[in-house]
């Protein structure tokens, strides 16, 4: 069992590092704020279910695979990248007309959901981090580590949630605002699109 210190330790540096600026977040913002607050909130789920499979790795030991593998982390390293290429591409050609449509995004949440997942789980920088941040907070004499890493992924991903969730609804208001201006929409479009274009070359390029 964890201790209450070190449960509130650790809630609270989970949510620090949920608020740093970094791929997941961003994603956050830019999706609620083209597509609304409930996509926003999707993608967040769709996020927080890909941290399920970084914290199962981490509790049975499979991350180390990547953390000791060159090949595997190159290759987790490139889909991930494509994958945001790709959300580049979309952005990109999407006309401002055709946010306006997607005002309500219930045909397209499975997808949001999935988009999430995907981008998590192809990040091998959260397995790594996972990895190293996780084992600081357990105490074998407490326990099983397999148990309290899994409660410590718990943590995080509330942690996780709660942030992750207050950047949809920001991104969700601005959203709609977005809706009222074809030319902000532009805007969002393109800036939109350099990001995920900017965070694929930073995960191509990110060494273990």
């Amino acid at each position: 069992m964890l201790s209450i210190e070190t449960v509130s330790t650790f809630f609270l540096a989970s949510a620090l590092l949920a608020l740093a600026p970094g791929p997941d977040n961003v994603f956050v913002l830019t999706q609620s704020a083209l597509h609304g607050k409930l996509s926003g909130l999707i993608v967040m789920l769709g996020l927080c279910t890909g941290l399920l499979v970084h914290t199962s790795a981490v509790a049975f030991g499979v991350a180390v695979i990547f953390q000791a593998s060159a090949v595997a982390f190159t290759l987790l390293k490139v889909v991930g990248a494509g994958y945001l290429l790709y959300l580049a591409w979309q952005v990109l050609r999407t006309s401002p007309e055709h946010i306006r449509l997607q005002g309500s995004p219930r045909k397209s949440l499975g997808k949001l959901y999935r988009r999430g997942i995907i981008m998590n789980v192809t990040n091998p920088k959260v397995s790594i981090f996972f990895l190293a941040f996780l084992p600081q907070f357990a105490d074998p004499e407490r326990g099983a580590i397999s148990l309290q890493m899994a409660s410590l992924g718990g943590i995080f991903i509330v942690a996780t949630v709660l942030v992750f969730g207050t950047v949809a609804l920001i991104g969700g208001a601005l959203g709609d605002w977005l809706n009222k201006s074809m030319p902000a929409q532009r805007i969002v479009n393109w800036v939109a699109g350099t990001v995920f274009v900017g965070l694929a070359l930073k995960l191509a390029t990110a060494q273990k």
